[in-house]
Order: C-alpha cells, then structure tokens, then sequence
C-alpha cells in the first residue's frame, strides 16, 4: 500500500491510499473518521450488488452501523433529484457533523455524494472509495464536487475535499474492458501533461495495466495520483495551474453532450478524441510540433480508445 499525501493550504491535508485488499480494511480507516461509528454509504445499483456487502462487512467489524443509499447508475444520477433523495436519506439515518459520508463508486458517485456532504448541515467529511479506474487517476482527488443541469455539465456544485481515498486495485478487476480502457485515457492525459517519461512507459511496458495487469495498474494510478496532488496543493479552485487537468475535456464534454452523456461514448473516451484535437489544434497554432497530433492519436488508438469524432 502507498499513501500519497494531498496538502494545500485552503484546505485539510489528507491521504490517497492506493494498493490491494485496502477494501477489507476500510472500516478500520474509516471509524477513525467518525468517533460516533456511523455512517452512509452512496454507491450506485451496479456498484451496490459487487462491492457494498464487503465494504459494509469491514465497517461492522470495526464497530460502524452503515447505511447503503444506492441511485441508479449513469450520468443521470447526477441530478437534483438524486441529490435530494440522498440529502433525505442523510437525514432519515440521523447523520450530524461529526459522522462520514462514503462515496463508494466511480465518478457519478463521487461526484453526488461529496456534494452532498458539501451541502448536508453546511458541509460534513467524506471518503472516497473509488472502484472505476477514471475515478482512481482522477476525479476522487481535488474536491471537484457537482451534478449537471439542463443547461451544462458540472454546472452546480462546490469544492469539497475528501478526508481519505481509498484506491483498492482489486476492484478493477470487477470493470468491463471498456470502462478499464476509458479510465486509462486519463491516466495518459497525465502523462501528457507533465511527464514525459511516465507517458513512454505507458506506451511501452506500462500498456499491460490497460489489460488490467494489477502491478501496472498500481504504478500508473500512483503516478497519476502524485501527478494531480501537485497540481491540485497548487490551486485548489482552478484559478490557474489546475486548468492544464482539463487537457482533451472542452473538446470531450462538447462530445459527451452531443452523444447525449448516453453508453455512446463514456467519458474517458470522450478525454481521449479531445486530447487528439486538442493537440491538432495546437500544432494549426504552433504550439507544438507538427509530428505530436499523430503520435498522441496513434497510441490512443493502440489502447483501443477512439481518438476521432468519427469512432464514435
């Protein structure tokens, strides 16, 4: 297991733990955080059936009552209606300020539950137990809470970091290959972003983590994770460095909405087109070599990601 520290100075420090078997333990980490053992765990119906009779499991051994609250899976969730449901359901299980909210899924979840947590008695802590590879590299860390609106994507919500994240290996076991293949997109924004090595060993020995090798798997969500830490300790709020974490995502959100935010293109996916046409729009700018658009298309393509509007 490998904890890697998230510290700014707007907000609390706190850890990303990212190894294998971290679900069977949990419950432990997590009565840490609420001195009154109890707790509600929002997951989706999907998620619900694989992972929340383990997770649920560890917290009873630990001495946590836990309650699951599961919303149907699928960017529609992320929705006042869902977010009220939750709201109501904090307060039904008679949660106060000094219990957790656990976030137990990808990043709908995530999203859902820590605003939430953001809204519920003016903000209580909450944990991320992410089981997507998309929400390990990436939307679990940094606060970015929201739900979406006629209007836009993300377009309600507020920055609310977690307290603990807990990136368990083992679950990516359970993913589809396709939703392994969409999370690995931003594992290679990552590296596009600022680390040039990382980015080569993703398109070399690295790739079997896209196959779902464990080790690999391991190594590439650390990176990503020390990567976003960084930047996120930096800027919090995305008045400035935190924007370069938005790498391929204008291009991909106009995407996604297009596709009407349906199977037809998840959003890993949609990352992995607009990183390429971000980068053909930088080389029409020269802003970056002629050869780069290419090469970043090329390897998308050799992951099985589409990196054209016309994959889709």
């Amino acid at each position: 297991m490998i904890a890697i520290p998230v510290n700014g100075g707007a907000f609390a420090p706190y850890e990303v733990m990212v190894g294998r078997g971290l679900m069977a333990d949990a419950g432990r980490r997590i009565a840490a955080l609420t001195p009154q053992r109890r707790t509600v765990i929002v997951t989706d119906e999907t998620v619900a059936a694989l992972h929340a009779p383990a997770l649920q499991a560890s917290l009873t051994e630990a001495g946590v009552d836990s309650v699951v609250v599961a919303v149907p899976a699928g960017e529609a969730s992320k929705s006042f209606a869902e977010l009220e449901r939750v709201l109501d359901r904090l307060l039904e299980a008679g949660l106060d300020r000094k219990d957790v909210v656990i976030a137990l899924g990808g990043g709908v979840v995530g999203d859902l539950a820590g605003l939430a947590a953001a809204l519920f008695m003016r903000g209580i802590d909450f944990v991320q137990v992410p089981t997507t590879l998309l929400a390990q590299v990436d939307s679990s860390v940094g606060g970015k809470t929201a739900i979406d609106t006629p209007r836009g994507k993300n377009l309600v919500g507020a920055f609310h970091q977690p307290r603990l994240v807990l990136a368990d290996i083992d679950v990516l076991a359970t993913l589809p290959e396709r939703q392994l293949r969409s999370g690995w997109a931003e594992v290679l924004k990552h590296g596009l972003i600022c680390d040039h090595d990382f980015f080569d060993w993703l398109a070399g020995e690295g790739a079997a983590g896209a196959a779902g090798d464990p080790a690999a798997l391991q190594r590439a969500v650390v990176r990503s994770v020390e990567i976003k830490s960084a930047v996120v300790g930096e800027d919090e709020k995305e008045a400035g460095k935190r924007a370069l974490l938005n790498l391929g995502h204008t291009f991909g959100h106009a995407l996604e909405s297009a596709t009407g935010y349906s199977d037809r293109l998840l959003h890993g996916e949609g990352v992995a087109i607009g990183c390429t046409l971000a980068f053909q729009l930088s080389a029409r700018m020269g802003l970056c070599p002629q050869e780069d658009p290419s090469r970043v298309a090329a390897h998308f393509a050799a992951m099985g990601l589409p990196s054209r509007p016309c994959d889709i």
